[in-house]
């Protein structure tokens, strides 16, 4: 075949911009999920549709099979992880002492904020606190487990808070844990069918606030009810005081995770399951939240090359997330002295590459839907810039003629996008 374009499915997506949400004047938000799944979906979170998430805490220490490696080793006890930890380390070796291990010696918040922002992403989300309970900032409610006082003795969210705000125009925001896998009140808790609310009045909640006060996150990604229903989590009320009186009350977003039966039923956007990807268009706001590693959202030191997703295959991902109207939150995961590895820095940087070409065709678009396509004389290749021939076909739609071009032509890796001008 004489060199050209390959033959692969375009994505061909309409750029236009949903109308700006209307907060009814007035009319607080109630404790109630009728009430609160009315909220209009700020504007910013829709027109974005790529975020970077990082899992980073002390589970980056053992960087061994999970993120849930303290589970899978003392929870449900897997051989793997019991032998991992028989061969490495003394007997009576604690998961509490890695905390000091967590050093976050090579930690920079400014090369963070950079790399996230080369990867063409328009907002961020960070493990402010994962299922072990460890705060990456220093919370008064989660003392001497906590970044401050022990292992990087800093305040991570603070410092990465900062450098996004000030070098980027990314929005910055924060995932938390709602329950911990070995607290104490929240065992006790458990063990009373969730009758007794110790742990969320003590702990999740003062956070939580301490969170949107201190840091103003206007992504707020709640994860890890650990069976609890959203009552016991008071999810309502606070978000009623997330919506109505915190200082992003106007641009916050939330997902669906806030206790049993929530999920992709209540919220701001639906999550609906890890690396959810329906297929098809749905009637609210959706995230595709997935890893770049297929295995795990923490960093692994055991991972090989083809645990890693492509760029093509990553590419492809957020063309058929983005055609279906959801965002794409890609996550990588850093190592314990903050370093992220080459292999992710390469598909941020490669992601950002394609988006700085095809960026028309994946920001502030919606689905495009048209019943008549034939009055348009206009289209184009993105990064290419010239007009394209085309033949419409009654019964099949229209055969676009494109252009014969040199590997060194093309205007982009990875994948094509028409643009389709005075399409009605």
């Amino acid at each position: 075949m004489a060199p050209g374009l390959p033959h692969r499915a375009l994505p061909l997506l309409l750029l236009l911009l949903p109308p700006p949400p209307a907060r009814p004047a007035g009319r607080p938000y109630a404790p109630t999920w009728e009430s609160l799944d009315a909220r209009p979906l700020p504007r910013w979170f829709d027109e974005a549709k790529l975020g970077v998430f990082l899992h980073w805490g002390v589970f980056s220490v053992p960087a061994f099979g999970s993120e849930w490696f303290w589970w899978y080793w003392q929870g449900e006890k897997k051989p793997e992880f019991v032998q991992f930890m028989k061969q490495y380390y003394p007997p009576d070796f604690k998961y509490e002492d890695f905390g000091p291990q967590f050093t976050a010696r090579f930690f920079n918040a400014s090369q963070w904020a950079d790399l996230i922002q080369a990867s063409g992403a328009k907002y961020m989300v960070l493990t402010s606190k994962h299922h072990e309970g460890f705060t990456l900032w220093g919370s008064k409610y989660s003392w001497n487990w906590n970044a401050v006082d022990e292992g990087p003795a800093r305040d991570i969210v603070k410092e990465l808070a900062v450098a996004i705000r000030s070098r980027t125009d990314l929005r910055f925001g924060l995932y938390y844990s709602l329950f911990e896998w070995f607290n104490p009140l929240f065992l006790a808790d458990k063990s009373s069918s969730f009758h007794t609310r110790q742990f969320p009045v003590s702990k999740t909640l003062p956070e939580l606030y301490e969170l949107v006060n201190t840091y103003q996150p206007e992504v707020l990604w709640a994860d890890g009810d650990g069976g609890a229903p959203d009552s016991y989590w008071n999810s309502t009320g606070f978000l009623a005081w997330l919506y109505n009186e915190s200082p992003v009350r106007d641009t916050v977003v939330t997902n669906d995770r806030w206790g049993d039966g929530t999920i992709c039923k209540h919220g701001g956007y639906y999550t609906c399951s890890d690396r959810y990807n329906p297929e098809h268009i749905l009637q609210h706001k959706w995230e595709n939240c997935m890893t770049i590693d297929k295995v795990s959202w923490g960093y692994r030191r055991n991972a090989g090359i083809l645990d890693y997703i492509t760029i093509e295959e990553l590419v492809k991902l957020l063309v058929e997330t983005v055609s279906c109207g959801g965002n794409l939150l890609m996550n990588i995961g850093p190592t314990e002295d903050g370093t992220i590895s080459p292999i992710f820095e390469e598909r941020l940087r490669q992601m950002g590459a394609w988006l700085n070409v095809n960026g028309e065709a994946i920001y502030g678009t919606h689905p495009w839907k048209s019943s008549n396509d034939t009055v348009t004389p206009d289209v184009k290749l993105l990064g290419h810039g010239q007009s394209l021939n085309w033949t419409f076909w009654e019964q099949s739609g229209f055969v676009v003629n494109l252009p014969q071009l040199s590997i060194g032509q093309l205007p982009c890796k990875w994948g094509w996008a028409l643009a389709l001008s005075h399409v009605v």
